[in-house]
């Protein structure tokens, strides 16, 4: 494949076949994604280095995570970053197996992998291949996000080395669709593990109305997902006149108890990642960026954006792992924010949002659901879920919400909501038709809650009457779409394009046996997906 780059993870990738010029859709240059290749190259020779141990160490883990994550989109548009990630790769793998290096007859068992021969496989085995790479791409993210706040599972970091060595060195197709599916089986347990990891440091999420306006005097906006990273930077501001606003996938953090006792966590800011180079365009306040999302700033506010962990951008300030986010505070101070309140709102004209439905909050509420249910006051559930992005065709998510019936119960998470959650669609039983559940790492708790409402009315997942409607647009909705296909639910209606990666003969697998197909109309999806029933 002679192009200038080759990059097809993402949903918005040239032409639904992938970027190969200069630079891709997301803003990385050719030169940064072959850093990425390169990097991935790199871990692929570290995993074989592991070997057969039953056990990875937290170190190798440590890597392993961290160099995944770097690659993931809108995380890392810094080459400088990304060779000092493969340099880490490289010495890691040096102190697993110190003899390869000085060794006369070279085998070539721990050589790193060249990515052009799988960019250039046939196109099935490309297709797996990616599938396996870009769903343990979005686990690596919760895997760390977990990490962070003292989580771990052997069973989850043994398994990002046997799969690097499978993209590496495995050919046979039943080998690798078997793989694929367990990229989903290890994302629920991954998954799971974020949710402790979340709910024992910060509490169990509460349902929480959330304002959109931002109040005069220096602010801070903090992006991301790292709940840990807010946590610092809250404690750090705490008494200094500056409030913080979330942004994003941050929303749900207002939910928790831990965090909800600052009072200086004042509301959100903006709505889903791709508007931030309007909505960030002069504004009066530093931005700190803790995870993905992050698009190549503008000039207008490139010397308000601050990153930290794995994000990197070049020319911004990176605070570092000490975590002194004094840099931020000073700006903060400095900008000193609106002069006056600022009543802002969402994409519908709402001034409010509110968050919080994790699953324990939905299942405390069980009983007056399954009532509702078998009375017919509830007829059906839509899981609208997912990452949100620029590409046109997305307002779909926002007329199907809006159309759906006003007997139905919409469950959201992910970036993808804030199409439609400053909108008011009522009550059921007192309970909200419009549920955030939170975070996309949230789809544990949908989970949980879909599994709940089987074992209560006797039947399977897809006997419910309940609908999976999801958008993608990077490697960790990928990682959820595996878990849901390893769980067997079938009928997912997936958007707005289906991905570049798929081969026609494996788009056709997943059509077959799981019934998975592209979005439609909001009113065509609607009436076929309404064909669940609840004895």
């Amino acid at each position: 494949m002679d192009k200038n780059m080759f990059c097809f993870q993402c949903e918005q990738t040239i032409g639904c076949s992938g970027c190969t010029g200069n630079s891709g859709v997301c803003g990385k240059t050719a030169d940064t994604a072959k850093l990425q290749d390169e990097l991935t190259g790199a871990l692929i020779g570290l995993a074989r280095a592991v070997d057969s141990t039953t056990a990875v160490s937290k170190k190798t883990s440590q890597v392993i995570i961290e160099g995944l994550f770097t690659t993931v989109t809108n995380v890392n548009f810094d080459n400088a970053s990304i060779e000092s990630m493969i340099q880490k790769v490289r010495a890691e793998k040096e102190r697993l197996a110190p003899d390869c290096s000085k060794c006369q007859s070279p085998c070539g068992k721990t050589d790193e992998y060249d990515m052009q021969q799988l960019w250039n496989a046939d196109e099935d085995t490309r297709s797996l291949k990616s599938l396996i790479l870009f769903g343990i791409r979005g686990m690596a993210a919760y895997a760390y996000h977990a990490a962070v706040l003292g989580h771990e599972d052997d069973e989850v970091n043994l398994f990002f080395c046997e799969a690097l060595f499978k993209i590496g060195y495995e050919e046979n197709t039943e080998t690798l669709l078997s793989t694929v599916l367990k990229v989903g089986e290890i994302n629920l347990k991954c998954m799971a593990l974020l949710d402790k990891a979340n709910t024992e440091t910060y509490g169990t999420p509460e349902p929480t109305e959330v304002t959109l306006t931002v109040e005069k005097g220096p602010f801070i906006v903090v992006t991301g997902h790292d709940l840990k990273d807010l946590q610092l930077l809250l404690e750090q501001t705490s008494g200094k006149g500056i409030n913080i606003y979330t942004h994003g996938e941050m929303l749900p953090a207002h939910a928790y108890p831990f965090l909800k006792k600052f009072p200086h966590l004042k509301g959100n800011f903006g709505t889903a990642w791709q508007n931030q180079q309007k909505e960030f365009d002069h504004l009066p306040a530093p931005i700190l960026y803790t995870t993905n999302c992050l698009m190549p700033p503008k000039n207008s506010y490139a010397d308000r954006v601050f990153t930290t962990e794995m994000v990197a951008f070049p020319g911004t300030v990176h605070i570092d792992e000490k975590k002194d986010f004094t840099p931020v505070i000073e700006k903060a101070l400095e900008l000193g924010g609106y002069k006056e309140d600022q009543i802002l709102t969402g994409i519908n004209g709402g001034t409010k949002v509110t968050t919080g439905f994790g699953h324990a909050a939905i299942l405390s509420h069980a009983d007056t659901v399954i009532k509702a249910v078998k009375s017919g006051d509830i007829s059906h559930f839509f899981l609208v879920a997912g990452c949100d992005g620029a590409k046109p065709g997305r307002n779909y998510y926002t007329e199907f919400v809006k159309q759906t019936p006003s007997d139905s119960v919409i469950l959201t998470l992910a970036c993808g909501k804030f199409r439609f959650n400053d909108l008011d669609l009522g009550e059921i039983g007192g309970l909200p038709r419009l549920m955030d559940i939170g975070q996309c790492n949230d789809a544990y708790g949908a989970i949980q809650v879909a599994v709940a409402l089987a074992d209560a009315f006797e039947c399977s997942v897809n006997e419910l009457p309940l609908s999976f409607v999801l958008s993608w647009y990077e490697q960790k909705a990928v990682c959820i779409l595996l878990t849901l296909l390893h769980l067997g639910i079938k009928n997912i209606r997936l958007g707005p394009s289906l991905p570049a990666f798929l081969s026609p003969n494996i788009l056709n697998f997943l059509v077959e046996n799981y019934g998975i197909g592209p979005i439609t109309t909001p009113e065509e999806d609607i009436k076929a997906l309404q064909s669940g029933c609840v004895q």
